[in-house]
């Protein structure tokens, strides 16, 4: 009879962006996890089939470092979201209201009959809501590169931080080859 070498692993599926798919499996390959598959998800993401070899040296200490580097990526994806955040919801209401100012500026020339001042007055109003819809997507990119400029130095912190704890794992598993 052969002696077969036996190994039992762990399995585990994570969804992720489809935009951050790669740096995901770069992370979760660092802590000795091997991609078996990757599906698409309904809305704009991927499902990573993930397994690893439950009896590896350091596992509890590898899971530690895991668990930070997943907490480090989920900043540095809700850091990436909110760049543009709240330059949208503001450009988003401003054109709501920009929608209704041009809509009273017709409603005021097509409803009254029969009254210059009215008529002017909507031709006025309608030009006003037309001026602020052709400004708001200026004001949403200035808006938005401020806040860029403000959050771009703590991404880049925080993916400092995943790098090394990637280099942590990826040493950790290294121990286990030597």
């Amino acid at each position: 009879m052969q002696n077969k070498d036996f190994v039992t692993y762990e399995y585990r599926t994570k969804t992720v962006k489809a935009e951050t798919q790669s740096k995901a499996m770069d992370m979760y390959e660092a802590f000795g996890w091997e991609i078996t598959s990757v599906s698409p998800t309904v809305v704009d993401g991927v499902t990573l089939s993930l397994k690893r070899d439950r009896k590896q040296k350091h596992k509890q200490e590898l899971t530690k470092i895991e668990r930070q580097a997943e907490n480090v990526f989920d900043t540095i994806n809700g850091l990436q979201r909110a760049k543009t955040l709240g330059a949208s919801i503001f450009a988003y209401i401003f054109a709501i209201i920009s929608a209704l100012v041009l809509g009273g500026g017709m409603c005021l020339v097509m409803l009254i009959e029969n009254n210059v001042s009215a008529f002017a007055g909507g031709i006025a109003l309608g030009l006003v809501g037309i001026a602020m819809c052709a400004v708001n997507y200026p004001i949403y990119k200035k808006i938005a590169a401020n806040k860029i400029k403000k959050i771009l130095p703590i991404i880049d912190d925080n993916e400092e931080k995943l790098a090394n704890l990637l280099e942590k794992g990826n040493d950790l598993l290294r121990t286990d080859l030597i």
